[in-house]
């Protein structure tokens, strides 16, 4: 069955642009303008991934909310902001908040298809690999990449998709070092340099609420991140 995507968007004509042309790639759409009509769609039936605007009929911060909600029922849910707000602080607030990527409503049809697409790529890449290395555990860490899940310690860590994934992409790797451009090519992620950054911002702080004294993940100066199997610089 195709995927089902989920579109938040307050302004009918952009809307049903959007799902048009991503009904044209071959998805279902379904579109919501309001953060109450999608929350309660949302309650019934969780979408395979959803695009957020952060306005949303009179309320600014809407698609935060959401968001936030989305975040809570599920760790591994794809989310898209796709908004008119370009400003690093409203970037920064929605990658902590969890979403696995941040645009502006300057990009393209086919760009937004191509982020789409990577997101699933990347997911059922993660839910094909070959039973022999669905398992990977690098000192404390315990990815199963079957379930999409990780543990540090025996203690469950909540990453989102992308989180996951680019832990994954350094932890493959214990001790060598990881660029930022490394890293979106290995995880198949397309954000800029500086998102990268604040993922691992956030994937360390995860780590840290379960373990204070969590430093598997090194940042080299000038040459990108790398993870320490010992947890030891």
């Amino acid at each position: 069955m195709p995927k089902l995507i989920a579109i938040v968007e307050d302004e009918p004509a952009i809307r049903d642009n959007y799902t048009d042309y991503l009904t044209r790639q071959g998805y279902r759409v379904n579109g919501y303008a309001s953060r109450q009509a999608a929350s309660s769609a949302f309650g019934r039936q969780l979408p395979d991934l959803v695009i957020l605007d952060i306005g949303l009929l009179g309320e600014p911060d809407a698609g935060f909310e959401l968001c936030r909600e989305l975040r809570s029922r599920s760790a591994n849910l794809p989310i898209i902001f796709l908004t008119a707000r370009d400003d690093e602080f409203d970037t920064v607030s929605g990658l902590r908040l969890g979403a696995d990527d941040y645009l502006t409503k300057s990009i393209s049809l086919p760009q937004i298809a191509a982020r789409i697409a990577a997101l699933f790529r990347r997911l059922d890449a993660l839910q094909t690999q070959q039973s022999s290395d669905n398992i990977l555990t690098p000192g404390s860490l315990r990815l199963d990449l079957d379930r999409l899940t990780a543990h540090w310690r025996e203690q469950p860590v909540e990453l989102t998709l992308t989180e996951f994934w680019m832990v994954h992409a350094l932890a493959r790797h214990p001790g060598h070092v990881r660029s930022r451009d490394q890293l979106m090519e290995e995880a198949n992620i397309l954000v800029d340099a500086a998102s990268v950054s604040t993922h691992i911002k956030r994937i360390r702080q995860k780590f840290q609420q379960l373990d204070a004294g969590f430093s598997a993940i090194d940042a080299v100066y000038g040459a990108g991140y790398r993870w320490l199997e010992n947890g030891q610089s």
